[in-house]
């Protein structure tokens, strides 16, 4: 017997519909199925049923367990997802019968510290984001890597993606697109209001620190989730997590046919 957690978003019907189908099909063949609510100690599989949002938040409820998410596509990008609605039974009965593969796709860490003490720590697949608190202002920021000062910047935010995030909020600040399946930490500015403008990718094993200058607040944002604001001498620091998350997926996943898709890219 499997124990599958169904992950639907709340406010679509027709994920709800699918979870309502899916549950019927797997106590009907002797499963347990947990909903939101209940307890994810155990679970074998979390099946996220909604768009890359609902994937966000699936990883984050079962990161650190070892847990594998299924996502279902009842979004509209859905770039996170493995498969279609109407597939969702039969990539049930691929995971129940062993028959798929897992990507492990890095995670951050993020940890807030005021004046020495540690007052948020989160987790992201996509990115952390820290952005301007009042329309015509910047935010600035002493960014530092490995604990050295590398440079000050002003701009309408930061972010810090990972490769999986790159895709997201990053290439909408036109940072680099970078393979999921790579290590590595991506740090660009949106909206600059600097000589220096360009995109960082770092090693893993670098940690990056940002901390709020001046009298301008800042908020932070992880993975689409606003932690609150930050006030001047704020500093977050960013590494790579110590746990991946774990995407189930069938036959292979080709990225970049996956992007080609997604973003109507003509072979010539």
């Amino acid at each position: 017997m499997a124990v599958i957690a169904l992950l639907p978003h709340p406010a679509r019907d027709k994920a709800t519909a699918l979870a309502d189908d899916a549950a019927r099909w797997l106590a009907e063949r002797g499963h347990e199925v947990r909903r939101p609510g209940d307890s994810m100690d155990g679970i074998d599989l979390a099946v996220s049923l909604g768009g890359d949002g609902t994937m966000l938040y699936a990883v984050q409820l079962v990161c650190g367990h070892g847990v594998p998410v299924l996502g279902v596509n009842v979004g509209n990008l859905g770039y996170l997802t493995t498969v279609e609605p109407g597939h969702l039974l039969d990539a049930l009965e691929r995971f129940l019968a062993d028959d798929y593969s897992v990507e492990d796709r890095m995670m951050l860490s993020v940890r807030v510290r005021r004046e020495g003490a540690e007052i948020v720590a989160a987790t992201a697949l996509n990115e952390c984001v820290l952005e301007k608190t009042t329309s015509g202002h910047t935010v600035h920021l002493a960014i530092s890597i490995n604990e050295r000062p590398f440079m000050t910047a002003a701009a309408d935010g930061m972010i810090v993606a990972t490769p999986t995030g790159s895709t997201a909020y990053n290439f909408s600040a036109r940072g680099p697109i970078v393979s999921p399946l790579h290590r590595a930490i991506v740090l660009t500015p949106v909206s600059p209001h600097m000589l220096f403008d360009r995109a960082l990718v770092l090693d893993p094993n670098e940690a990056v620190e940002l901390e709020v200058l001046d009298d301008r607040d800042a908020i932070i944002v992880v993975d689409g989730r606003n932690l609150g604001t930050l006030e001047p001498g704020d500093v977050v620091q960013v590494t790579e997590a110590k746990h991946d998350a774990h995407l189930v997926t069938f036959d292979g996943r080709d990225f970049h046919q996956i992007l080609k898709a997604k973003f109507k890219l003509a072979d010539r």
